[in-house]
């Protein structure tokens, strides 16, 4: 193929414009490894690059798209050989380096992972980086004692992509999950995936007049922050955690020291992008183990690159239910 398919973002006396381009495959950047793209997904970031919005894209022209999985056409790595079906997420896609809304990428080889067996492209796109999220936060509860047997654990933001697979592998390891959502009616959604209980997102989010609430959670994954991150941290049990990985709800937080000094509690920061290698392939390992397969496709909307406007628009406005995999071939 001389030219290829690809949304390309360019900046101009500081607006940012998005549209669809035929590129020439010596426009790629530099890199090892060529991989014709089969599909990508939707993420919050990829919501905000593909609108104009600032803060994620910071080398202009650009490529949105932070995921990828796709087959190896040309190697310069001695890991990857044309015909390798792998996987990328985060590694600065869509920040630094050319992402996946585009048919073909180039992309050095330390950042590519390799299709995990028994799973599709589709499916690996199902999880993307929403899906790598989650599995990090579930892996950070672990790491601080947080056990199936602990008690309840919250997980907010809920019917989005990283509340939806957080619900389905924290009920496949045995927890007991509370999925706290503003759209009751996705309801049997939540349940499907193996929420227990539902909860408004208006509890965790109002204002109180107290450092700390009652103590409720044995632990939390938040998708939110702002407000509701708040009312998490003042609510979770002494020495529970809380892992961090949103901001939907707004990049503020307004609390006090009380719960960490008196509670010791934790809240965990979860950073999907800059992830070592080891612990990369490690994520993926135990999302080969812990997340079931049935639960991840039911959670799946597949649509044409074509539509991706409408689909960034739909997920800043909290429209989207589960994943969205985006067929770029």
């Amino acid at each position: 193929m001389s030219t290829f398919k690809a949304l390309l973002a360019t900046q101009e006396d500081g607006k940012i414009q998005v549209s669809f381009r035929e590129l020439d495959l010596t426009s790629l950047p530099a890199g090892e490894v060529l991989i014709r793209v089969l599909y990508s997904s939707l993420n919050y970031k990829d919501g905000l690059a593909v609108t104009g919005k600032p803060g994620v894209i910071r080398k202009f022209p650009m490529v949105p798209g932070i995921d990828l999985a796709g087959v190896v056409e040309e190697s310069s790595s001695p890991e990857w050989k044309p015909g390798d079906a792998v996987v990328v997420t985060g590694s600065g896609l869509s920040e630094t380096i050319w992402g996946g809304y585009a048919q073909y990428a180039r992309i050095d080889g330390r950042h590519l992972v390799r299709l995990p067996e028994g799973m599709t492209m589709r499916q690996a796109m199902g999880i993307g980086t929403a899906g790598f999220t989650a599995m990090q936060c579930v892996i950070a509860l672990e790491r601080h004692g947080i056990r199936s047997d602990s008690g309840d654990i919250v997980v907010t933001g809920a019917a989005g992509g990283v509340g939806s697979v957080a619900i389905a592998i924290l009920t496949r390891l045995g927890y007991r999950v509370v999925a706290s959502t503003g759209r009751a009616e996705l309801s049997p959604y939540l349940q499907s995936l193996g929420a227990a209980e539902l909860l408004d997102r208006g509890v965790l989010s109002a204002p109180s007049k107290r450092p700390m609430d009652s103590e409720r959670w044995a632990g939390a994954v938040d998708t939110v922050g702002g407000d509701t991150l708040a009312g998490v941290v003042r609510s979770l049990k002494a020495g529970a955690s809380v892992a961090a990985c949103g901001l939907a709800g707004g990049g503020a937080l307004n609390t006090t020291v009380y719960p960490f000094i008196l509670r010791g509690v934790n809240l965990l920061g979860i950073n999907s992008v800059t992830v070592p290698r080891p612990e990369r392939l490690e994520i993926w390992r135990r999302l080969g183990l812990d997340l079931p397969l049935s639960k991840l496709d039911s959670m799946i909307q597949e649509e044409p690159l074509d539509r991706i406007f409408e689909w960034g628009e739909k997920i800043l406005a909290g429209g989207v239910r589960g994943r969205v995999v985006i067929r770029v071939a």
